[in-house]
């Protein structure tokens, strides 16, 4: 059999994976919640489901593999394949598996996406108006791995000879005196400075601490030096919170189990807004795409991983996107490894939008961006809590100028933690919410993921809303309110549907791990899941639609 550097199948055979199944019965529940009709009405058992809007209808089909030319038997196959073992396993100096169904719960959303984006394009009369005909959508588990590992795979293809992946094992959490393990998150290098030396730390070690702390979110590892592990561990927690506050950082506690699960289980909060009869109509326009989404509007308001993936999604779509972004661009776009002139983190998340330019701060720029969002079919934001409505950006101040508007925030934290809640980013989240003892290897202490579990299923979730909104608005003529979080989708990961017996640590998937996303890149089995912008890889949609 002919392998490559990247994957190699064993010859050990895999039975049937229940990974689609999995995934459609996910779909069907998250689409029941939101309150669609959905059939089959008995649990899903060939990955294939119908749902319906009104008068509309729209099929779904999830596969195992999808277009990646591989034999994969399930999630602990897709895992090793797609590079979800690797990424996950930097930490621990190999290829590790994660303890849950993640591409499996990926997938779901993304098909629920998928056959809510046909609905809206029907209702929007774009299919035509023979109802007989049900269009029809199909995704794939491993489509949604590469997908769950895109800004990994654009750094691992850069052009930028200056730029070398770390490969260092280890990282956070700390742990204190008495035994408390916890995170540590702060995006202030004064504030992260403060706490080390308040805690007495060497200031040469949080120096060297800093670069790749702020850096973890992209590459999996956090080699920190270990003077600042021991610094925490002379001090009992109580006096490390304490510190912390005075310092300005976050502590939290890696919950040693899941808490409670989500109210009916699900990651959003929606609520209608005014009646303004029919909904804006779509245009063609020399922006609109080919995708169900074509002639929508997106508006993004939006920083760092989960904003910009709920944005990215709807571009695949086939949204026009418009960007906000500061005064002499984001400065994310500067983050090494660069692609050409632009970090290719930034574009794996990014490429394809529009950008406009204007400082929130002022008069001016607040207004620009009330403009857009007047002409928007939907405004995405991950604005800080409390934030949107201080600038005038919320949903109420926003339906003032377009009733029917689909307003759409991503949080951290969501309302759990209260009106200032703690710092809300990916391993804090998979700290509080009891995930990461799910995602440890067997025999360890629970620790978070460094690879952004929450930040991107939190971004394809948020995308779910703010499609599932539109067909809302479509449909009712009312504009929509909506709210997600990556604790929510956090949460819907420790479901236990999704501890599937199948993604365990302790099965040995039939396909060799990868351990070079490079190679993967290159491997020709992959490649009609895959392109080049530029001077990086990136995933496709994850998409295929049919009429």
């Amino acid at each position: 059999m002919t392998t490559t550097a990247a994957v190699h199948v064993r010859t050990r055979a895999s039975g049937p994976g229940a990974a689609p199944d999995v995934a459609a019965r996910l779909a069907v529940a998250q689409l029941r919640a939101l309150g669609w009709r959905v059939r089959p009405e008995l649990p899903c058992r060939s990955g294939v489901f119908t749902a319906q809007a009104g008068p509309f209808r729209a099929r779904a089909d999830l596969s195992c593999a999808g277009p990646v030319d591989l034999a994969l038997g399930g999630e602990a196959d897709v895992q090793a394949a797609c590079g979800l073992m690797h990424v996950h396993g930097r930490r621990y100096g190999g290829p590790t598996a994660l303890g849950i169904a993640y591409a499996s719960a990926l997938a779901g959303t993304l098909a629920a996406t998928g056959t809510l984006a046909a609905l809206v394009d029907q209702a929007a009369g774009r299919g035509g108006d023979d109802r007989c005909v049900t269009p029809s959508v199909t995704t794939s588990v491993a489509q949604a791995a590469l997908l769950s590992v895109g800004q990994y795979l654009a750094a691992a293809t850069a052009a930028d000879e200056e730029w070398s992946e770390p490969a260092t094992p280890g990282g956070p959490p700390f742990a204190a005196a008495d035994g408390v393990r916890f995170e540590l998150e702060t995006l202030d290098p004064e504030a992260w400075r403060g706490f080390w030396a308040a805690v007495g730390a060497d200031r040469a070690d949080a120096g060297r601490g800093w670069l790749p702390f702020q850096q973890r979110y992209g590459t999996a590892v956090c080699p920190l030096p270990v003077g600042l592990l021991a610094a925490t561990a002379g001090l009992p927690f109580a006096d490390l919170e304490r510190l912390a506050r005075e310092t300005g950082v976050d502590l939290t506690p890696v919950a040693a189990e899941p808490r409670d699960l989500l109210p009916d289980g699900w990651p959003w909060r929606v609520v209608p807004g005014r009646s303004v009869g029919t909904a804006r109509e779509r245009g063609g326009g020399p922006h609109a795409g080919d995708g169900p989404l074509a002639g929508v509007i997106v508006v993004e308001v939006c920083r760092r991983v989960q904003g910009p993936l709920a944005g990215h999604l709807l571009r695949l779509l086939g949204a026009r996107v418009v960007r906000v972004e500061p005064p002499g661009g984001d400065p994310m776009r500067g983050m090494p490894p660069m692609a050409g002139d632009c970090s290719a983190r930034f574009v794996a998340l990014n490429h394809g939008k529009e950008t406009q330019e204007a400082d929130l701060a002022t008069a001016s720029g607040r207004a620009t961006v009330r403009e857009l969002a007047a002409g928007a079919d939907v405004f995405l934001h991950s604005l800080a809590p409390g934030k949107d409505r201080a600038l005038g950006l919320d949903a109420e101040a926003l339906a003032e100028v377009n009733p029917g508007l689909v307003h759409v925030a991503a949080s951290g934290w969501g309302e759990e933690r209260g009106e200032r809640p703690p710092v809300g980013t990916d391993f804090p989240v998979q700290a509080w919410s009891g995930l990461a003892a799910l995602v440890t290897p067997p025999g360890l202490p629970p620790t978070p993921s460094l690879f952004t579990l929450t930040d991107v299923l939190g971004g394809a979730v948020c995308a779910e809303g703010a499609v599932a909104g539109l067909l809302a608005a479509r449909l009712t003529g009312r504009g929509q309110a909506l709210t997600s979080s990556l604790l929510s989708a956090a949460r819907m990961l420790c479901l236990p549907e999704l501890r599937s017996p199948d993604a365990g640590p302790e099965l040995e998937p039939s396909i060799v791990p990868c351990t070079d996303l490079a190679d993967l890149a290159a491997d020709p089995r992959f490649a009609a899941a895959l392109d080049r912008d530029g001077d990086c890889t990136v995933v496709r949609s994850p998409w295929e639609f049919h009429r």
